[in-house]
């Protein structure tokens, strides 16, 4: 590392995944909401503490799975880190150590966002209000993306930023896609019928990608197609391979640009994701175990971002 110091350097990459990850999660919740409405309700919000592993977390503060604790876990919860006041007042901490080096309208929108998120009671939990709740979350990370994207210095601070932005979004975007296939599988006899298509459905627009999928497959839809569009599209910026390209694509040129030693190994770990993406077909994949792929997937990404981690923030 040069001019910038290792701990900064983690600080603005966790900044940037903690927002996107706050995107994300509001992104789940909000389609999960819609699932919820079916005969299922109550499994359906256990699966969201399955796909974040957080069951000995939720398990010491909860007695059951029910919607209001899942939300109230998820949204307010301060004692889970990954829920949606925790991860923006753990962004807003790194902005705050971060203060030298940001903009000061990064730094005035993150104030405003905390306190906001801060303020939300358990009644915008209720059916009806939590869509309204996720939206604006969404709307206060892009915000705050958007700000960035205008003010902030391109030095190294800058790529670190979008490293984490993108290996977040990677990794949510398999468990987005996740709640859908594996975790609220439905019977046989449901796949492929109204409730099924709807939920699909669902799933693309919580992705910001209906409109993008319907310029791809203008008519029609089929699952294998939503599921190939969100893991290899490179078109798409929220696809898997889209995510993990401009994640490789930045480190290469952080290197290059900084003369970075780092990074080296990480850039191997992408070169196996990669490959396995460029020569999987979805039909082979869904045949095998959609949710297995994924799991793997995972597991490559926290990978990558472990040898990121142990070359730059150590």
């Amino acid at each position: 590392m040069t001019a910038l110091l290792s701990r900064q350097a983690a600080c603005i990459y966790w900044m940037g995944r903690y927002i996107e990850r706050a995107e994300n999660l509001a992104r789940i919740l909000d389609v999960n909401e819609t699932y919820s409405r079916d005969s299922r309700g109550g499994q359906n919000w256990r699966s969201i503490v399955e796909l974040y592993n957080d069951n000995n977390r939720f398990d010491k503060v909860y007695d059951d799975y029910g919607d209001e604790n899942v939300l109230r876990f998820y949204v307010l919860e301060n004692r889970n880190p990954s829920s949606l006041v925790s991860a923006v007042q753990s962004a807003r901490e790194n902005a705050r150590t971060l203060r030298p080096l940001i903009s000061t309208e990064m730094w005035v929108h993150m104030n405003v966002f905390s306190n906001w998120i801060r303020g939300t009671r358990e009644e915008d939990l209720r059916e009806g209000r939590l869509s309204r709740l996720c939206m604006q979350v969404r709307q206060e990370c892009q915000a705050h993306t958007g700000i960035t994207e205008g003010t902030f210095y391109r030095d190294e601070s800058w790529y670190f930023y979008q490293l984490g932005r993108m290996i977040e979004r990677a990794d949510q975007t398999t468990r987005l896609l996740d709640v859908k296939y594996h975790m609220l599988l439905p019977s046989l006899h449901d796949v492929g019928s109204a409730l099924d298509v709807s939920q699909w459905n669902a799933l693309l627009r919580s992705a910001a990608g209906y409109h993008a999928f319907r310029r791809v497959h203008p008519t029609g839809f089929a699952v294998p197609n939503v599921v190939a569009f969100l893991l290899f599209n490179d078109a798409f910026p929220r696809s898997v391979h889209a995510s993990i390209s401009q994640f490789e694509s930045q480190l290469t040129e952080l290197r290059q640009k900084f003369q970075l030693k780092g990074g080296a190994n990480a850039l191997d770990e992408l070169d196996e994701l990669r490959a396995v993406l460029n020569n999987s077909s979805v039909d082979v994949i869904m045949s095998r175990g959609l949710h297995e792929f994924l799991d793997w997937t995972q597991q490559r990404i926290i990978s990558v971002g472990n040898k990121l981690s142990a070359d730059f923030f150590s």
